[in-house]
Order: structure tokens, then sequence, then C-alpha cells
């Protein structure tokens, strides 16, 4: 039989000893609620379901996010981006919660407070995938078993972020000596140009003509590059597979334009400071295609105001991404190589995630058509 003591004067403690189950107790405001309980308890033990929830009922939300930065983030190759998320996690007021009191329907008005707050659903998936992680570590591998994990029991965000962004190519006007001079340059040209970055050219091009990622691109060192066979070893990827990726006469003229360093790399860039250079030179070479567009729009007899509408609705230089570097990569691949060869270069294991990255321009697939 349970024990019902009271402990103050708005503190009733109910204990229970049975043999073959830790002891357990649990303190509440009522009397009622204690014997609410102790019946429950003492009913799972008799019919042999009786799962302790003592850890998960004394183990704060913030103290298993901590945990799991120490035992499990940090292993995974995603570990800066997750501590990250934790870090946020554990200002939230949730985080004071024991994990045994989170309900699904706290999770659910975590996730459209997000939305709301004009977070891309695709970040919000990203964020309810940490946290189901959790939650399921905490039942498998730390011994709460009774834990319910209530990131299952909701919806996730629909992601829309199929995009089919390729470089574009425009004319670029520029004034020299009073003369309005024009060019025809790619987007890549144009960050070319106006980079404070030594390396950022050189980066462009590897991405472009290979389809390597990010971080790929930067992992490598010398020896990883083998000019004569014309191809660039990734020991290292996100899916962990190992794979080699062929390299076009521009991807080795930009390997080889980088001057060596004594630690064997080929780029000293980190992954932040390329997205910060890659922004910057959007920014500016943006800028400066405006004033170029403009000066020829009125050079050629339409208003200032009239010649500004049209510039905005322009989109060379406009919702341009490091990772667009990616999908245009891919796309150009893909005229050269059936796509099964085509999974190897890129690292994709399913060729359902390959295809949001092949975007072939119509007119190309009309003249194969012809």
């Amino acid at each position: 039989m349970a024990t019902i003591r009271k402990r103050g004067e708005y503190q009733w403690e109910a204990q229970i000893r049975k043999k073959g189950y830790p002891a357990q107790s649990k303190t509440f405001i009522t009397k009622a609620e204690a014997e609410a309980w102790a019946a429950v308890i003492e009913s799972e033990m008799v019919r042999g379901v009786f799962v302790s929830r003592g850890e998960s009922e004394s183990t704060t939300f913030a103290a298993a996010l901590e945990r799991y930065a120490h035992e499990i983030a940090d292993s995974k190759k995603g570990a800066r981006e997750d501590l990250y998320w934790i870090r946020a996690l554990q200002r939230l007021s949730l985080s004071r919660r024991y994990l045994a009191s989170i309900q699904s329907t706290d999770i659910a008005r975590y996730r459209d407070q997000r939305l709301e707050e004009g977070w891309a659903p695709a970040t919000v998936v990203r964020e309810l995938a940490l946290i189901s992680h959790l939650f399921n570590v905490c039942r498998k591998e730390w011994g709460m078993h009774a834990l319910q994990n209530p990131v299952e029991l909701i919806r996730r965000p629909t992601i829309k972020n199929d995009r089919e962004r390729r470089i574009l190519t425009a004319l670029v006007y520029q004034k020299r000596d009073g003369i309005l001079l024009e060019e025809e340059l790619t987007e890549l040209e144009m960050l070319a140009k106006h980079t404070d970055s030594v390396e950022l050219p050189f980066f462009l091009t590897v991405a472009v003509e290979t389809a390597m990622r990010r971080g790929e691109i930067l992992g490598l060192a010398r020896r990883d590059v083998d000019v004569k066979k014309r191809v660039a070893r990734l020991a290292d990827t996100k899916n962990g597979s190992a794979r080699d990726v062929p390299l076009s006469s521009k991807a080795i003229e930009a390997f080889n334009g980088l001057p060596r360093q004594m630690d064997g790399r080929i780029f000293t860039l980190t992954p932040d400071a390329v997205s910060r250079a890659f922004s910057r030179a959007v920014i500016r070479a943006r800028k400066e295609y405006e004033i170029g567009q403009k000066t020829s729009l009125m050079t050629k007899g339409l208003a200032e105001g009239q010649a500004i509408d049209k510039i905005k609705s322009d989109p060379f230089l406009q919702d341009l991404r490091l990772h667009d570097l990616r999908h245009e990569a891919t796309s150009r691949l893909a005229e050269i190589f059936p796509i099964h060869e085509l999974t190897k270069i890129t690292g994709h294991k399913d060729t359902r995630m390959l295809m949001r990255y092949y975007h072939p321009k119509a007119e190309e697939l009309a003249k194969k058509l012809a």
C-alpha cells in the first residue's frame, strides 16, 4: 500500500514501496492528487507494466539539452549548427519545464510561434528534428523509458524550397571617360569583379564547375587534387560517403591559380567567411549594375522614375544564393552525364533529391528534340 503523508501546509507526499521495484515518491499540492497518482503507479506494478518516470520528471528540458550538446551534438557533422539551436532553445521558458511535463501541444505552440515570427519552414523542421532526436535519445539511451516523444504527434511544416534559379547573363553598362561601354557578363563574372576576397573568384569557379558543396571545397587539400587524372578526392562528405569528383579544365585552372599554403590547404577561407564575402559581392555588384542600367535607359529617353521601375523587375543579381551554384553545376553536368553517373559526381544517394537540383533549360531540351 502507498503511504501518504503531509509535509507542509500545502504539500502531500506519496511513497510506494513494492518488492521488485525501485521506491517511488512524489509530492502534490492536495491529498487527492497524491492518492490518485499512487493508485495509478500501484496498478501498473501489479500488472507488470510499470516504468519509472522519476528521471524524466526531475530532468529539465534545459539540462537534457546541455547533456545532448556534450554527448551527442559534439560528435555530429553539423555540430556547430546544432549547438546554435541548442543555445537558442535553452533560452526559452519551455526549457525550464521537466521533460515529462512537455506535451505535443507545447511543441505545436512553439512551431506555430516560430512560423508566425517569419522563420522558414525548413528551419522550423530542422529545429523539430533536433528536439525529436533529443527525446528519442532520452528514452532509448538515457533510461527514461516512459518518456513520450511529443514531436512525433504533431504536424511538420511543409517545406517548399525547390529553386530553379540558374546563373544569368546580362549586358552590363559602365561609363568610362564619358563613354558608355557595354559588356556581356554572367553573374559570377560580376561577383568576381566586385569582391575584396582574393579566393572567392576561384571558389565560385570550382563550385559551378564541380557541384561540390561549400564545406567539401574548403576541406580540400593539395593531396586530394590529382591534376594529371583531373580528379578531386572527397574523403569526408555530408552523407558520410567518400567520392571522386571529375574536374574540368576551368576547375584545374582555378586550383592552380591559388597560392600554395604551408599546411597543404587549398582555400584558407572558413565557411562563414565565404558566405559573407559572397553576400557582400552580390550587394556591390547589383548596385553597380543598377547604376549602369539606369544610365543606359535614361540615355535611351526613359524618365528616371520609369528607369528605376524597370530595373526593380530585372532579376540579374537578385535572389542569388551561394547554394544556387550547386544547382547550376548539377544542371550543366546533367547535359553531359546520365543520371546514374551524375549521382556519383554530386554525392546524392536518392535520385529524388538530385531532381531538386537538376533544372534544365527548356530551350536546350527542345534542341535535343530537333
